[in-house]
C-alpha cells in the first residue's frame, strides 16, 4: 500500500463484492487504525470497516503530522470524498470522535453521508477539557502517568520509562492537538448522531454529553455500555452492535450489552 494511502481496509471477498454501507473509523489519541480492522468479522459482508490513518502514522509515517484537528479533518474529508461512492457512516473514538465530527461538518450535504457515531467524547463545545490541556503540557514520566488516567496504556508501558519514550511521541502530539482544538459554532448537522459511552468512563459523564444535542437537527441517541473510556477493548461487541443497528436502520437486539438507550 503506498505511503500516501489514507485508509486501511480488508480486500473485498470477490470481484463483484460491494458492501451496502462503509464505516469510516477514526482512531483515538495515539491509537492504531489497524485495531478497527479486527471489527470486520463482527460486522459481516454488508458493512465494510475503513480506517483512517492520520499523516505521520504507520504507512503514512513519512508525511508530516497534522498541526490541528481542523487540518486533520480537512484531509479526511477530502479522502472520503474521493472514495465514498455509496452510503457511509463516520465513527470516531475520543480524539477520533472530534475529527469525525469536524469531518462530518465539512461533508455537510454529501449525498451518501448517513450518520455520525461518536464514542467516549464530550460534546465538542466543551473541548478541550482542563485535564487534557494540563496533560498535554507534561513531559516524560509525568505525562505517561497522567495519560494512564484514561486507561488506554498497559501498566507495563506506564512502568517502563524507556519503553514509554519510544512509544508515546504520537500520543503526545495527539494530546497537544486536542489541547489546541477550538470549537466554532455552526448550524447543526442534518444527519443523525449516536453517542456511545462507557458507564465507568472517568473522563466523560452524562453532563459532558448533553451539549451534543445542539450538534444535530434531531436529538442524539445515547448508548451506555459496560466499561470505561476504552469500553470496546478487548471486546467491541457493544460498538459493533450499534454500528450494525445504525447501518441497517433497525434495532438489532442480538448481542446487546447496554441497559437502555437515552435520547438527549
Amino acid at each position: 500500500m503506498p505511503p500516501s494511502q489514507p485508509f486501511l481496509t480488508f480486500a473485498a471477498s470477490g470481484p463483484d463484492a460491494r458492501p451496502r454501507t462503509r464505516v469510516f473509523c477514526f482512531p483515538h489519541a495515539g491509537g492504531s487504525p489497524r485495531a478497527f480492522l479486527r471489527w470486520q468479522s463482527s460486522l459481516g459482508e454488508d458493512i465494510e470497516v475503513t480506517a483512517f490513518c492520520p499523516p505521520g502514522r504507520e504507512q503514512r509515517h513519512r508525511e508530516p503530522r497534522a498541526a490541528s484537528v481542523a487540518e486533520l479533518a480537512a484531509g479526511a474529508a477530502e479522502a472520503v470524498r474521493a472514495v465514498a461512492d455509496g452510503p457511509f457512516l463516520l465513527f470516531g473514538h475520543s480524539l477520533g470522535a472530534v475529527v469525525a465530527f469536524e469531518t462530518a461538518r465539512l461533508l455537510r450535504g454529501h449525498p451518501h453521508l448517513r450518520h455520525l457515531i461518536a464514542s467516549g467524547c464530550s460534546a465538542p463545545s466543551l473541548l478541550p477539557t482542563r485535564r487534557v490541556v494540563e496533560t498535554a503540557r507534561l513531559e516524560g514520566k509525568t505525562f505517561t502517568e497522567a495519560v494512564g488516567f484514561f486507561g488506554g496504556l498497559p501498566p507495563e508501558v506506564v512502568a517502563d520509562e524507556e519503553l514509554a519514550q519510544l512509544l508515546l511521541p504520537a500520543l503526545r502530539a495527539d494530546f497537544r492537538m486536542v489541547a489546541g482544538y477550538r470549537y466554532l459554532p455552526a448550524p447543526p448537522l442534518d444527519i443523525p448522531v449516536t453517542l456511545v459511552n462507557g458507564r465507568d468512563d472517568p473522563h466523560v459523564d452524562a453532563a459532558a454529553l448533553r451539549p451534543w444535542a445542539r450538534e444535530s437537527v434531531r436529538p442524539p441517541e445515547l448508548h451506555w455500555v459496560d466499561g470505561g473510556h476504552f469500553h470496546f477493548d478487548p471486546d467491541p461487541t457493544a460498538v459493533t452492535t450499534v454500528l450494525r443497528s445504525v447501518a441497517s436502520g433497525t434495532e438489532d437486539a442480538d448481542g446487546e450489552r447496554w441497559d437502555h438507550v437515552e435520547v438527549i
